[in-house]
């Protein structure tokens, strides 16, 4: 079976445009890194998820990634707080007991923490699907605009199952 890793924000929930929204009226410029993870790690990441929706019905559909048996199915999500990570686990658990969640420290790049390798890797972020090809992954990209970005993408997980189905 295939690696599957499904990052979170971006992917699973919507965190990114209200946390954007929030930098723009607070004056945060998006190359301030320094500002941008300090937010993070102020911010009420329990309450915050408290209100976030999924993304696509993310979270049924991983479930049906599972049933399918044709990958080992794991969150992968970068974090900057343990907060964060407890955060993230429970607005996971909520609907799925049975994944592992793999929370990764911001500074640290997700190919340190798994090998990326024939792994697949779903996540909006171009950046970290450029470093998981150069380490010898798969990327896929995140999009509800399926905007691929040079890289195969898909608006619901699921259809991740049709690639996997070409692919064999």
């Amino acid at each position: 079976m295939i690696d599957l890793y499904i990052d979170f924000d971006g992917v699973i929930a919507d965190t990114i445009t209200p946390t954007y929204s929030q930098f723009q009226k607070m004056g945060i410029r998006l190359n301030e890194t320094n500002k941008i993870i300090d937010f993070y790690r102020k911010l009420d990441w329990h309450d915050f998820l408290s209100k976030t929706e999924e993304l696509n019905n993310s979270l049924d559909e991983i479930k049906q990634i599972m049933r399918s048996k044709l990958f080992n199915v794991h969150i992968l999500t970068h974090i900057t707080s343990e907060e964060e990570a407890q955060a993230k686990r429970a607005f996971i658990r909520r609907k799925i007991e049975d994944i592992p969640i793999i929370t990764v420290p911001k500074e640290i790049e997700k190919t340190k923490m798994v090998d990326a390798r024939n792994a697949i890797l779903i996540d909006d972020y171009t950046g970290n699907l450029d470093i998981w090809e150069k380490e010898g992954g798969i990327g896929v990209r995140f999009s509800t605009k399926l905007n691929g970005k040079g890289y195969f993408v898909i608006d619901h997980l699921k259809n991740i199952l049709s690639l996997a189905r070409e692919r064999i």
